[in-house]
């Protein structure tokens, strides 16, 4: 349980100061550090305390009012559906080869980090009836990969944002915190529902994220001009771990 909570710390405290891409090495940490056997219980763990930790960023970016709800709630809600789909079928597949196609999307992950984001788009954004259909479609296939590979998908959710409405980057990863949530807890549920999730990891992870988010807060701030070196740093750990677990997976 000790460990959980400190795995749940380093989580939060990447998340916190790269803001994105944490999320990703609690499978490894689980699996690696913390014990479990079963990729599948550690990655319906990991759903639950992703779910759980971008409901507590979601209130803070609420209260800025960067949240663009209509869009939000669309995406969140037809992504949910892909979410149990995708991770309906996780669940059948065998656990080793899973972690393979985990490492993918961890690879995927850090190469998405590397890339300069693009911060161009709209503020005035408003969900219209041409507009709809498209935030649906999106919603539902990034809600699809990020039940499959149980993580928060934040990294293909704020793309989908902004390709499906033209939003600018900032409100995109406010706005995406509503389909993490919804993504994580939909998946969570599907694995519980089979007895593949352990509810008193969840609980130690929760209470290690809360300390390593106050640790991250001034860390964040300190960096600075150095926080595009330290993303392009952590990117690299997040790649070179994919390669361990796939390693791991293959051996």
């Amino acid at each position: 349980m000790a460990l959980a909570a400190l795995s749940g710390g380093v989580v939060a405290l990447f998340l916190t100061v790269f803001g994105g891409g944490g999320s990703v090495l609690a499978v490894p940490l689980l699996l690696y550090v913390v014990g479990v056997r079963d990729p599948h219980v550690a990655i319906g763990v990991s759903a639950a305390g992703v779910s759980l930790n971008a409901l507590t960023a979601l209130t803070g970016q609420a209260r800025a009012g960067r949240v663009r709800w209509p869009c939000a709630l669309t995406f969140a809600l037809f992504g949910a559906s892909g979410a149990w789909f995708g991770s309906s079928i996780a669940k059948a597949i065998d656990g080793e080869r899973l972690l393979l196609f985990f490492a993918v999307a961890m690879a995927a992950v850090g190469l998405a980090m590397l890339r300069p984001a693009r911060s161009e788009g709209s503020a005035l954004v408003r969900l219209s009836p041409r507009l709809a259909p498209r935030v649906a479609l999106s919603g539902a296939g990034v809600g699809a990969a990020a039940g499959f590979f149980g993580i928060g998908g934040g990294f293909l959710i704020v793309p989908g944002l902004m390709g499906a409405t033209g939003m600018t980057l900032a409100l995109a990863q406010a706005s995406s915190l509503v389909s993490v949530a919804a993504f994580g807890a939909t998946t969570a549920v599907n694995y519980s529902l089979s007895g593949l999730v352990s509810w008193p990891l969840v609980a130690a992870m929760t209470a290690g994220g809360v300390a390593g988010t106050l640790t991250g807060l001034p860390v964040a701030k300190r960096l600075g001009a150095n926080a595009a070196l330290g993303r392009r740093l952590f990117a690299g750990l997040i790649i070179l771990v994919a390669a361990y677990v796939a390693a791991k997976a293959v051996l």
